[in-house]
């Protein structure tokens, strides 16, 4: 990275500002740097692109999105220890890099965005990511605010983000990514790509909204799919009794011996309708 955009190695960058990463904060630097740039190139082009990042710590990724032609970069720290390092990439890069500080899970995205495509790309914090994923899954408006989503998780994460029906990761994830967009995992990071280097494999899973998904309450789906993988070993009509069991399935047309992991998408978004 320093050959393609005249800044310090990323390791450098840790040693002279003490960024430790922080277990606390669910930190894991990203300092492949022929990674941080094949993730940014799985977003699509950036050039008209507003770019939402979670978590850049010492800017690995950031700067990698940057390089590659982003016309501008929302980046959001918790971690203020990481802000002098980000400030540097913004110098470099005038008028490209915002960096917030705060809590992304108080972050009222879609006002940061300024009617330019937007695109989320992350590697975020292993201790919020499925929460932020939910959030962007569920705004006040769709279709959302951003055209995109490459972000990177724990790859057992991924693999119940992109599962359907009769996979052993499906669950109440893989029915909301698949209710309101196509989901894909797009490849695989090893732990040594990281400091320190987490005990697990991570993925990066790329997700495109659906301008049209089939119609149906939020609210109500959650319900059912909380209820119904909450016991997922247990028939639909002993899982779903709080919600109507056998009743419920029946107006659905659902047999009630079925268990959760065989539902598809579509009789999920069904039984919340029937609800």
């Amino acid at each position: 990275m320093a050959a393609l955009d005249g800044l310090p190695p990323l390791r450098d960058v840790i040693q002279r500002h003490g960024l430790d990463a922080r277990k606390a904060l669910g930190q894991n630097f990203l300092l492949d740097l022929n990674l941080t740039q094949k993730i940014a190139r799985t977003a699509g082009p950036l050039e008209d692109c507003t770019v939402i990042e979670v978590g850049p710590g010492p800017g690995g990724l950031t700067r990698a999105i940057l390089a590659l032609g982003a016309r501008r970069v929302i980046a959001i720290e918790r971690d203020s220890r990481c802000l002098p390092a980000l400030a540097e990439i913004s110098d470099h890069y005038p008028g490209r890099l915002t960096v917030i500080e705060g809590d992304a899970l108080k972050t009222d995205f879609e006002a940061l965005t300024d009617g330019r495509p937007v695109r989320i790309i992350a590697n975020l914090p292993y201790n919020v990511g499925t929460q932020l994923l939910v959030n962007w899954l569920l705004p006040r408006n769709w279709p959302p605010f951003y055209m995109s989503m490459t972000l990177m998780f724990q790859k057992e994460v991924g693999l119940r983000i992109v599962a359907d029906a009769d996979d052993d990761h499906y669950g109440r994830l893989g029915v909301l990514c698949g209710w309101r967009t196509k989901a894909r995992m797009a490849f695989d990071v090893p732990p040594q790509a990281f400091t320190p280097p987490p005990k697990v494999t991570s993925s990066v899973v790329q997700l495109e909204p659906i301008d049209n998904p089939l119609p149906c309450s939020a609210d109500k789906l959650e319900r059912v799919t909380q209820a119904a993988f909450g016991q997922r070993r247990k028939m639909l009509r002993q899982s779903l009794k709080s919600l109507g069991g056998e009743a419920l399935l029946s107006k659905a047309g659902i047999d009630p011996q079925r268990r959760a992991e065989t539902l598809s998408v579509e009789e999920f978004v069904l039984l919340a309708n029937t609800l």
